[in-house]
């Protein structure tokens, strides 16, 4: 399998150092460069081929989002996550619509960070697990719609009952329950949705039901 080039830029290098060590274990993810800001991003990327950048929003001399905008004039192919704390969704939306193609939290597990690289690489939109309701409406009214140029997408009855359950955050077993289907078919189900909407967790399925008014703010609220 193809090795993912992945450079990290954050200004704090005790939070590189641990994401590159975590990182180095991981088969198919070769680290070949970090940055402490935006301007050592570029200057790096001058020398350095990548396919993924994971880049924290606020750093000194160049921020995320404006590195974003010109990586993404410059380099069309590398794929961008951004690296968030809790607080800044207006930040998160910006960097969106600035070319990202996906974000994560700083507290992100092993898991999900490994998931959004792989994710991105391989041209999906990735949207961090904890992404709050708010933020979920933040995105859907902002210039970001990745959906703008996909085919149209149907859903049957039963999978839109399912994905208006699944923003509302019901379980398996809850939806199961709800709809008098086992754990299992709802798992299947659940499987296909996020197959054909082309996204990896709850969190994309909330925007994508935004998006397309498959589910209300209100319900969400």
């Amino acid at each position: 399998m193809y090795d993912i080039r992945l450079v990290i830029a954050d200004d704090h290098e005790i939070f590189r150092d641990g994401l590159a060590l975590m990182l180095s274990r991981q088969p198919n993810i070769n680290l070949v460069g970090q940055a402490g800001n935006g301007r050592e991003l570029m200057e790096l990327l001058e020398t350095t081929e990548a396919d993924v950048v994971m880049t924290d929003l606020k750093m000194p001399l160049m921020d995320g989002i404006t590195a974003t905008r010109t990586l993404i004039q410059r380099y069309p192919h590398i794929r961008i996550i951004a690296l968030s704390m809790f607080d800044e969704e207006e930040l998160i939306v910006e960097m969106l619509e600035a070319g990202a193609k996906g974000y994560l939290l700083k507290n992100a597990d092993k898991q999900e960070i490994i998931e959004a690289i792989t994710s991105v690489f391989d041209d999906k939109i990735f949207y961090c697990r904890q992404t709050s309701s708010k933020l979920a409406a933040m995105i859907v009214k902002s210039r970001f719609n990745p959906y703008r140029d996909a085919q149209p997408i149907t859903f049957t009855d039963r999978e839109k009952e399912i994905i208006r359950l699944i923003c509302l955050q019901y379980t398996a077993q809850q939806i199961g329950e709800k709809i008098f289907l086992s754990k299992r078919t709802v798992e299947g189900h659940r499987t296909r949705i996020l197959e054909k909407m082309n996204v990896k967790n709850t969190a994309g399925v909330v925007v994508f039901a935004l998006k397309n008014n498959l589910i209300s703010e209100a319900e969400l609220l």
